[in-house]
């Protein structure tokens, strides 16, 4: 028999989960004290903490690779680009949440404006931050 191609699997870590278990509570709390925030059904708001960490991992890796490459610069003008792509990454990447989550759910979702959008991150980050050291191993 001729062997099968090997297709790469998606693997989804303990950590990934409890992330998006975080990105579900704190945004089910916004929608609920944020009237700007709105989630038409749970469903809707689990599909949103799912999109919310795909996107704040990919920013987050960007914003790494900028910071790398600013510490990695040997000249004045890639540091100026590099400090430069890390000036629009920070508010361009609200922007990028905003419109995912028009995309994927139209009018069901919405998740306010920039600088609410702004503090729902921020909250999300330091939330998981926080949920993630009080499940780290100690020793």
């Amino acid at each position: 028999m001729a062997e099968s191609a090997t297709v790469p699997r998606l693997r989804v870590s303990a950590a990934d989960l409890v992330d998006v278990l975080v990105y579900l509570v704190v945004l089910g709390l916004f929608v609920q004290f944020f009237p700007a925030i709105i989630s038409e059904s749970f469903a809707m708001t689990l599909l949103t903490a799912i999109l919310l960490k795909v996107a704040l991992e990919v920013v987050t890796a960007v914003k790494k690779r900028a910071l790398a490459a600013r510490a990695a610069a040997d000249s004045l003008w890639r540091r100026v680009i590099s400090v430069g792509t890390l000036v629009l990454l920070l508010p361009g990447s609200k922007f990028v949440i905003l419109w995912l989550t028009e995309l994927a759910f139209g009018g069901s979702v919405k998740l306010g404006g920039f600088w609410v959008v702004t503090v729902l991150i921020i909250v999300l980050m330091i939330a998981r931050g926080l949920v993630r050291r009080l499940l780290e191993p100690s020793g």
